[in-house]
């Protein structure tokens, strides 16, 4: 669980004296797995499904139109995957799922380097999605994929010369399609984990009272708000484009970096919304919800405008106009949250999980 905060609720929200908007904690947390993390997980499998057909349809008949095919299937499951991305716990924690979905940063470019092997080496085992998901998380995940699409060499796609970088490309969709598949049907089991949150109490190994369990959802967004700004965005953009980092920014090569960073955002307010947590606020600080959604719809809005290769973006003043409101704004909607949501509900702030501690 997030250590992110901790939490002393007010009574109305675990269901005790009654308050203007009595809203039980058992009440937010169904509604945040009904209304935004099933679903979600239920489209990244159907993204990451179709993501597997057009590569197998690209190995089988290699042609410049099903290479277009599969990078734009490859960045609709981008686009899917960063919107529940935020959710670091329960299954997707499971098994190294998080890591063997997305190996990111990789600083020293130890799993380009585990993926650039392969591919010279030609491993079989690699191209078998079975074996592959016994590898390194590195060699698995939506970053491998990419650079097998996008990376150095990936022209030979088109045509018949490499068919093991496809074999390789289509293993690791499958893959993804398989992790993809086993967490959405995680979420769905009766007796699984959306079971142990939403239904805190005494007897619960994970979450022993309400308090424990919005702590959690509450923790997603702070957390998620400090990551793509502190780790995504600060990891390639500084204050002027001599000193920006394109090559640090995820999903470069696929020129899907602003489309990740929003969908981030788009998650959060997902979430936000679908719990209805805003519903419990006094009536007279209900504007923070109001502008915790208005400033995470213009955060993505931003971030999706950042579109192209992204050395041309940091050059361009337009688009790092967008990047620096995208920093504001996420930096405003860490205080509404961190700090306004918290005082409303009288609750205390801890340190971020983020930190190390």
């Amino acid at each position: 669980m997030s250590k992110r905060l901790a939490l002393v609720l007010p009574l109305f929200l675990l269901g005790g004296s009654p308050a203007p908007a009595a809203v039980e904690a058992s009440q937010v947390i169904q509604s945040a797995i009904d209304g935004f993390v099933r679903p979600a997980y239920a489209r990244l499998h159907d993204h990451a499904e179709s993501l597997t057909k057009a590569m197998h349809k690209l190995c089988e008949a290699p042609s410049q139109g099903d290479l277009d095919a599969a990078r734009g299937e490859f960045s609709a499951t981008v686009e899917a995957w960063s919107t529940v991305e935020i959710i670091h716990f329960g299954p997707i924690a499971e098994g190294n799922r998080l890591e063997r979905m997305l190996f990111w940063p990789d600083r020293k470019s130890i799993g380009l380097k585990q993926v650039q092997a392969a591919l010279s080496d030609k491993d079989p085992s690699a191209a078998d999605p079975a074996q592959l998901a016994g590898k390194s998380v590195a060699m698995q995940g939506l970053g491998a994929l990419e650079f097998v699409l996008y990376g150095a060499g990936a022209e030979t796609l088109v045509g018949k010369d490499d068919p093991y970088r496809c074999a390789y490309g289509a293993a690791i969709a499958g893959n993804i399609e398989t992790m993809t598949g086993d967490v959405s049907a995680a979420w769905n089991k009766p007796d699984g984990f959306a079971a142990l949150w939403a239904k805190p109490g005494p007897q619960n190994p994970t979450y022993h009272n309400g308090t424990e369990a919005v702590t959690q959802l509450v923790g997603v967004l702070i957390d998620g708000l400090e990551m793509v700004r502190d780790v995504r965005l600060k990891g390639f953009f500084a204050g002027s484009p001599d000193a920006g980092k394109p090559k640090q920014a995820v999903y470069w090569r696929s020129e899907n970096t602003g489309s990740a960073l929003a969908g981030n955002l788009v998650g959060m307010d997902a979430l936000f919304q679908a719990s209805h947590l805003g519903d419990a606020l006094p009536a007279d600080t209900r504007w923070i919800a109001d502008s915790i959604h208005i400033q995470l719809t213009n955060g993505a809005a931003a971030a999706k405008a950042v579109t192209g290769p992204m050395d041309r973006a940091l050059a361009d003043p337009e688009m790092r106009k967008k990047l620096d409101y995208f920093s504001l704004v996420t930096t405003s909607l860490s205080g509404l949250v961190g700090e306004k949501i918290t005082a409303a509900f009288d609750l205390t702030a801890g340190f971020s999980s983020l930190d190390g501690d």
